[in-house]
């Protein structure tokens, strides 16, 4: 748990630091940094020596990898930090939001508009929520994030990225897969919290 929130609260200092309000993301570095990380999608971390210092820098000690294997967390944080920069592209403003209601599931969710699109959204997700590994499973997040990305539908890259780090290890796999699934159906649409939690008892 210890680590899951070291990994949360990195994640977030770094998009903060990238795009932390609209005044931000108008800074030509801002822009240099998060184009330099679009060209990290699907890739492996490290394999790009200009990113380094994006995804590294101040990372706690005891979430780095050692002799150049890459750690369970930086991995999580590399493919977090990387869809956020793609999903980010074409946007004035943060596409990073907390809160339940921009967990994975319940963004890709926010996707379907009627029986056979909301087929198609699911088909995509499951897909995703198949891969074996880190190197496919980014793979086909990054079609579902240039989606949300057309569509003006934000995530919360903090809860993604503990989501990426559990989904490592192979007694939590299946719980995170379970854990996107529940949110994808659970959405609501208008009904409001309180009805949402009444329909849970």
């Amino acid at each position: 748990m210890e680590k899951e929130k070291q990994i949360r609260n990195y994640v977030k200092k770094q998009m903060e630091m990238l795009a932390g309000d609209a005044g931000t993301l108008d800074l030509g570095s801002s822009k240099a940094q998060l184009a330099q990380l679009r060209r990290g999608v699907g890739k492996r971390p490290g394999e790009l020596p200009e990113l380094w210092g994006i995804f590294l820098r101040n990372m706690p000690e005891e979430l780095m990898g050692k002799e150049g294997r890459p750690s369970y967390a930086e991995w999580a944080i590399y493919t977090a930090l990387t869809l956020f920069a793609l999903h980010q592209q074409g946007h004035s403003e943060p596409m990073h939001a907390e809160g339940e209601e921009n967990r994975l599931g319940r963004a890709v969710k926010k996707l379907a508009h009627g029986e056979e699109e909301e087929e198609n959204v699911r088909r995509k997700f499951s897909i995703a929520a198949r891969s074996d590994d880190m190197e496919e499973l980014s793979y086909h997040l990054k079609t579902l994030v240039r989606m949300l990305g057309s569509n003006d539908i934000k995530l919360d890259y903090e809860d993604l990225a503990k989501d990426l780090y559990r989904f490592q290890f192979e007694n939590d796999t299946d719980q995170v897969r379970l854990k996107w699934g529940q949110d994808f159906y659970r959405f609501v649409g208008t009904k409001d919290r309180g009805e949402e939690e009444k329909d849970e008892k």
